[in-house]
């Protein structure tokens, strides 16, 4: 499939590497890894330029693993756009026509939409999202975020093992942990991770297990897995596998049964999950619009999926994992687009569909625009005309 924008105003590379003398490094250990360097290479579906276009819609994907967050869109010649940007340990991300919230290493990015509508910059970008405030929060492993209906983030805060706001002091404001977590600590329990909001407000979580041992959710992936209403603080779904990325779309709870390698969504009544379809990958970072979902994928760390039944489906199928995004049918689980990365890249960490965007574009940190590009608004009076 031809991409038109391949990488749309990339930031340019870092300076060379200091002489080796200055680079001491323990014996056998392997240099930091240089994330401006890494070569990723996409790969799309023939008909997702025209599905992007026909449903004024773009896409905002992230890769903590490289650094990435990619903007895909569709361009004036039918083609599918990439824009690429560097924010290290891209983690959540949450958007829509005039905002985009970003988790990164220590840091909580907010993103603002300049352009007016109607208006384009460099001749084909209708939204332009220029990084307006990072505020520090130090890492706390990040997860997924979700944006009130006021506009304010709220987030998932895996380190300590609870729901988080901004502090105007602090590095975060706790507002919600699960019953089972006896106090806040820096140590990952249950891998509290996903987030889905129901009408402006945060409703529903997901966690790898309930443990209240640091560390303790490694040794329950494969049935642990719990869904819990922050509400109520009632477990609305229990047995799963690696839980991720829950959202509420038309009047269900869809969720990500990773471990299993299941789109699918939630039975209330009888608390279980009930599969839709499978996808040949992890799969984590999932954003509905309409009957439609895109679905991240990623590649094993360690070759294996030691221990999870996805290992077993992939056989069955005899499958290779995918590192990439599947738009699939809430309807009948057909895949009716998808994007594949290549090269050094493996994991996908999450998206989010940006309704009524067409071609967007985001200031990177590494160019001259977030110098040059200044806009304002004003509350003084219109100058009057000279004669």
């Amino acid at each position: 499939m031809e991409t038109g924008l391949d990488t749309v105003a990339a930031e340019p590379a870092a300076a060379p590497a200091a002489p080796a003398a200055t680079q001491a490094a323990a014996p056998g250990a392997k240099p930091p890894l240089d994330i401006t360097r890494l070569q990723v290479e996409k790969t799309c579906s023939r008909g997702l330029a025209g599905w992007l276009a026909g449903n004024r819609v773009a896409l905002a994907i992230s890769s903590y693993q490289t650094g990435r967050v990619y903007l895909v869109g569709s361009d004036k010649q039918g083609r599918v756009s990439f824009f690429e940007r560097i924010f290290e340990r891209a983690m959540g991300i949450v958007g829509n026509a005039q905002r985009i919230y970003l988790g990164g290493l220590y840091q909580l990015w907010r993103f603002e939409n300049v352009l007016r509508p109607n208006e384009v910059i460099h001749g084909q970008f209708d939204k332009c999202y220029v990084p307006r405030n990072a505020q520090t929060i130090g890492d706390l492993d990040i997860h997924e975020l979700g944006i009130r209906s006021n506009g304010k983030v709220v987030f998932v805060n895996t380190k300590y093992s609870c729901l988080a706001e901004l502090s105007q002091t602090h590095s975060f404001k706790a507002i919600w942990k699960p019953k089972f977590i006896s106090k806040l600590a820096p140590e990952d329990r249950c891998h509290l991770n996903g987030l889905a909001m129901v009408d402006g407000r945060p409703k529903y979580v997901t966690a790898v297990c309930r443990s209240d041992t640091v560390d303790g959710w490694r040794d329950r992936r494969q049935d642990g897995g719990v869904v819990i209403d922050i509400e109520t603080d009632e477990i609305v779904c229990e047995g799963l596998s690696m839980p991720h990325s829950p959202r509420w779309a038309n009047g269900r709870l869809w969720l990500l049964n990773a471990g299993t390698g299941y789109l699918g969504w939630v039975d209330m009544e009888k608390k279980k999950f009930v599969p839709l379809a499978f996808v040949p990958g992890f799969a984590r970072g999932l954003s509905i619009i309409g009957n439609v979902a895109a679905v991240g994928l990623s590649k094993p760390r360690n070759k294996r999926f030691e221990g999870l039944q996805l290992d077993e489906e992939l056989g069955k199928r005899d499958a290779d994992p995918w590192c990439g995004v599947q738009i699939v049918s809430l309807v009948n689980g057909d895949v009716l687009n998808w994007i594949r990365f290549e090269g050094d890249i493996s994991e996908i960490f999450d998206i989010s569909f940006l309704p009524n965007v067409r071609n967007p574009m985001m200031i990177g940190l590494r160019t001259a625009e977030i110098r040059d590009l200044i806009t304002f608004e004003s509350e003084l009076p219109q100058e009057q005309a000279t004669p």
